[in-house]
């Protein structure tokens, strides 16, 4: 019979290594994925590499979320292959893959009203009784100061705001430096300032060596931060690139069914993705 401190009790667990920029951190080969009688996903190439952010755009229902989901190996391909860290994703322990992964859900609930601080650290809990866990406190106020959260550090979450829970949830997220971030519609509650702020974020984290994985809808922002965007259709990969070369007004128009006019930004070059209105 297996006693309480044999459960409670911290296994052994291989640390993640460092990656090389521009290795790859999560690959997925010929994925497919079916959700009760419809498919989902169909044949999806992807990879992420150290140093880079890539976007998973397209419409609603073309299977973005369900792609970031494999990715995290928190749903289970039909066919084809997730690997993290060089090894397929099923062949790491639940431990061990929160070691090289973290991931923002689209909406975060607790059942209980924990200050924001603890809700912050609670990312830290797959280093607890590693050589990483002195790192803990460092983490929490880094994350903090990052997603703009301190000041409300010892408020209750479930008293804070839709945006306001987005960023400490994303604050969670940062402090369990993991080497693979997968973000679902990061900015879906966010104003405008803290739009830019996510991102920023993921560019700060590629700089620093990670891979950044992010499912967004607003394509300015796509465009502006991603080193390469996905636009995903009916559950496939239907462009893969830049963003300046993926983003076409024909490419766009067509996947979204609405006409778009695509344009550099004067000063920075930037595509501007601006929907094609009545007058």
């Amino acid at each position: 019979m297996r006693t309480l401190r044999d459960l409670f009790a911290v296994r052994a667990r291989e640390l993640p290594s460092p990656v090389a920029a521009g290795s790859p951190v999560v690959e997925a080969a010929g994925l497919s994925v079916r959700l009760g009688p419809r498919q989902v996903l169909d044949s999806v190439d992807l990879t992420a590499h150290a140093g880079e952010v890539v976007a998973l755009v397209g419409p609603n229902g073309a299977g973005k979320s369900t792609l970031l989901a494999a990715l995290a190996a928190d749903l289970p391909a039909g066919s084809g292959e997730v690997r993290i860290d060089g090894r397929p994703a099923h062949a790491w322990s639940a431990p061990e893959l929160a070691l090289r992964r973290s991931v923002l859900p689209q909406s975060a609930a607790l059942s209980f009203p924990f200050p924001v601080e603890d809700v912050v650290r609670m990312g830290r809990a797959p280093w607890a009784g590693t050589e990483r866990a002195d790192e803990d406190e460092a983490a929490v106020a880094a994350a903090m100061a990052a997603t703009e959260v301190t000041r409300f550090a010892g408020r209750p979450f479930s008293a804070l705001s839709g945006g306001e829970k987005a960023r400490v949830t994303l604050a969670r997220v940062l402090a369990q430096r993991a080497p693979l971030m997968l973000l679902d519609e990061p900015t879906a509650a966010l104003d405008l300032r803290h739009q830019e702020l996510v991102l920023r974020i993921c560019r700060e984290r590629a700089a620093a060596g990670d891979a950044v994985v992010v499912v967004l809808h607003d394509l300015g922002l796509a465009a502006a931060y991603a080193d390469r965007a996905a636009v995903l259709r009916d559950g496939r990969i239907a462009e893969l690139g830049p963003p300046e070369k993926v983003f076409t007004g024909e490419l766009l128009g067509e996947v979204y069914r609405q006409p778009v006019e695509v344009f550099p930004h004067p000063r920075t070059g930037t595509p501007l993705i601006v929907p094609v209105r009545r007058t």
